[in-house]
C-alpha cells in the first residue's frame, strides 16, 4: 500500500517533501526513518492479514478483500484528498495500473494464505522486492544471494503429491504484484502529490470490488465478529502500510527497499504462529533463514 511516518491526519495538512533526485544521498538520520518505517509497516502488514484470515470462516478471502479494500479506500482518500480534475495522463496511467495491482495482489495474496499458511504465502510473495532488488545490481555476490533465496524457496515448497500448488502459485503471483506495486508507487509517488496517487488507486480497486463485496454479503451474512477482523485487517494491511511505503519510496531507492523488506517473511512467521497457532517446521524456518540470510548479505556488502 505515503506521505506521514506516524501521525497520517497530521501530515495530510502539511505540503509532503519533494522526491529525492535520482543522484541525491541520504542522510543518515534520512535513511534511519525510512528503514523504522518498513519494519513497522512490515509488522502492521503482517499482523492484519493475520487478523483478516480470522473472518475466512464467513466471508472467505473475497469477502475479507473486498472489506480491505473499502476500508484502504475510505481512509486513504481522507488522506490524500485528491482532486480528480487536476490529474493529467501522464498522472492517471501509473495510477490505474496501480489500482489493477492494489486488487490482484490482495485477493491472490489472501488465498494463498487460506490454502498455505501465513509464512509460506508471504515467503513467496517476498520474492517479488528480492527480484527487484537483484534485479538492479550486476555483482557476482547478488547471483550467490539468488541462489540461497532460490534454494529456501525450494524448501519451504518442497514439491511433493501433497503440495497445495495453486496456493503456491497464487503467492508467487501476489510475488509479481509486489514488484509492480514498488516500481508503480514509486512513479506515482513522484508524479502525483501527497497521497492523491494511492487514494485514487484505492478509490478504482474498492470500486471494482464492490459487486464482489455485495455477492458476498448476499451468499454469506456476515457477522459482527468477521467484519471486525476484515475492516482490522484493511487499516493495517492496506491503508497503513500504503501511506508509510509513500513515505519510505521517497527516502529510500526502490532496491533499497526490495532489500530491507526482507524482515516480512520472518514477521509472517512470527505473527502467524502467535495470532493463528500456525507453528513452522525447522525446514520451514531453514527456508525463511535463506531467503532472508541472501537480503542480510546483499544489505551488508552494499554498504561496505
Amino acid at each position: 500500500m505515503r506521505v506521514p511516518s506516524a501521525h497520517p491526519t497530521a501530515a495530510a495538512r502539511h505540503t509532503p517533501p519533494a522526491p529525492l533526485a535520482p543522484s541525491a544521498v541520504p542522510s543518515d538520520g534520512t535513511r534511519l526513518s525510512g528503514v523504522a518505517t518498513m519494519v513497522g509497516s512490515g509488522l502492521s502488514n503482517q499482523t492484519g492479514a493475520a487478523v483478516g484470515s480470522l473472518a475466512f470462516p464467513v466471508l472467505g478471502p473475497v469477502g475479507v478483500v473486498a472489506v480491505r479494500q473499502y476500508v484502504a479506500a475510505i481512509v486513504l482518500v481522507a488522506v490524500g484528498r485528491p482532486r480528480l480534475r487536476t490529474f493529467t495522463r501522464r498522472q492517471w496511467w501509473p495510477v490505474l495500473l496501480l489500482a489493477l495491482v492494489f486488487g490482484t495482489m490482495n485477493l491472490s495474496l489472501y488465498t494463498a494464505v487460506d490454502r498455505v499458511g501465513l509464512g509460506l504465502a508471504v515467503t513467496l510473495e517476498f520474492l517479488g522486492p528480492l527480484g527487484i532488488a537483484l534485479a538492479a545490481s550486476r555483482r557476482r555476490l547478488d547471483a550467490c544471494c539468488a541462489a540461497v533465496a532460490v534454494a529456501g524457496v525450494v524448501t519451504l515448497m518442497r514439491p511433493r503429491p501433497s503440495a497445495d500448488f495453486l496456493g503456491m502459485g497464487l503467492a508467487l503471483l501476489a510475488a509479481v504484484c509486489w514488484a509492480a506495486y514498488i516500481l508503480l508507487n514509486r512513479t506515482v509517488g513522484r508524479r502525483v502529490p501527497g497521497a492523491a496517487g494511492p487514494a485514487v488507486a484505492a478509490a478504482l480497486s474498492a470500486l471494482v470490488f464492490l459487486p464482489v463485496g455485495l455477492a458476498v454479503v448476499v451468499r454469506h451474512p456476515p457477522t459482527p465478529a468477521a467484519v471486525g477482523y476484515a475492516v482490522v485487517a484493511g487499516v493495517l494491511s492496506s491503508a497503513v502500510p500504503c501511506l508509510a511505503d509513500l513515505f519510505t519510496l521517497r527516502r529510500v531507492a526502490a532496491p533499497a527497499f526490495g532489500l530491507f523488506m526482507s524482515v516480512n517473511p520472518v514477521l509472517a512467521g512470527l505473527v502467524g504462529w502467535l495470532v493463528l497457532g500456525q507453528g513452522l517446521g525447522w525446514p520451514e524456518w531453514a527456508g525463511i533463514g535463506a531467503v532472508v540470510a541472501a537480503n542480510a548479505l546483499s544489505i551488508l556488502v552494499s554498504r561496505s
